[in-house]
């Protein structure tokens, strides 16, 4: 049945959505900007699809397992896998650090898996009005085995309180900074404002692990992609890479914009591969150095 209204949900709201131009000027704005191949129906798609999964799914992540060696697995007649080269990299992040991800697929639904895994997530979310609704998103939506991994930091004391506890710091990084204290960086060969928080944790948290994780939707081209070797439709795939930190390969810590200028290599790469899941197209994304393209 939830599967049924989520399919409907996501129909119904495409139409809804295409017919009033939801964001698309601002959607092309970007696509024009970038001379980036985007499709503004098939993005619009693919996003009602994923707001439906939320809504209507999203306990499904919830009962995912916790142990390594249970993947690949089937869970509500969803099949689910951890990327090989991800799995250490998983295992680190179940002793804290810090966590990058940006606006691209269902980047919501990594939050539960990755608290099933063991994984002290901690995402910093601003508080929605009234309060009633605050609570019920903190309780029960973004919340797994009674354990809520919402949290409202906003200082940078609250910051080093996450880290020091031992916690993985959630950080979606694609957004165009535009406070005083804005790196400069490059996104897609453009210029961008970018978050420098990441950095400035670094700067006094110089030893703490810095990760990459994204979820991935794929189609099943071999046998043994579920517990009974059947072929299914679709494996959702769960990526994680390290990118700075002790043990990292990549410049120091400590250099200006590194972490945020690895993050957007990464990110070219996702956005490359297929842009109709990079949700920030719907964002004013380069407002702060080119705000002239979305007033044409």
């Amino acid at each position: 049945m939830r599967k049924m209204v989520a399919a409907v949900f996501a129909r119904v709201a495409y139409s809804v959505l295409k017919l009033a131009g939801w964001k698309r000027k601002t959607v092309l704005a970007n696509a024009k900007h970038v001379a980036g191949a985007v499709s503004y129906n098939t993005l619009l798609k693919n996003l009602t699809r994923h707001v439906s999964e939320l809504l209507f799914r999203f306990g499904t992540f919830k009962k995912l397992p916790h142990d390594f060696t249970a993947y690949p697995c089937c869970v509500d007649g969803w099949n689910f896998a951890l990327d090989e080269a991800a799995i250490p990299v998983l295992e680190k992040m179940r002793k804290g650090g810090i966590f990058l991800t940006a606006h691209y697929g269902n980047y919501e639904a990594m939050g539960p898996w990755l608290c099933r895994l063991g994984i002290p997530l901690v995402a910093s979310y601003i508080p929605v009005k009234p309060k009633w609704l605050n609570n019920i998103l903190e309780r029960k939506i973004r919340a797994v085995d009674g354990r809520s991994y919402s949290v409202d930091a906003r200082t940078p004391r609250d910051f080093m309180r996450i880290l020091n506890e031992g916690n993985l710091f959630c950080l979606l990084a694609d957004q165009d900074s535009r406070i005083p204290s804005a790196l400069p960086g490059t996104l897609l060969e453009r210029p961008v404002n970018v978050n420098p928080l990441p950095d400035f944790l670094l700067k006094h948290r110089p030893q703490t692990p810095v990760f990459i994780c994204w979820m991935e939707e794929r189609d099943a081209s071999s046998k043994g992609a579920s517990p009974k070797g059947a072929i299914p439709k679709k494996v959702r795939v769960l990526h994680a890479i390290e990118v700075a930190g002790a043990q990292s390969k990549i410049a120091s810590s400590a250099d200006s914009g590194v972490v945020d200028s690895q993050f957007n290599k990464w990110l070219e790469q996702r956005v490359l591969e297929n842009p109709n899941l990079w949700y920030s197209f719907t964002h004013r994304r380069f407002y702060s150095q080119t705000p002239e393209i979305y007033n044409k």
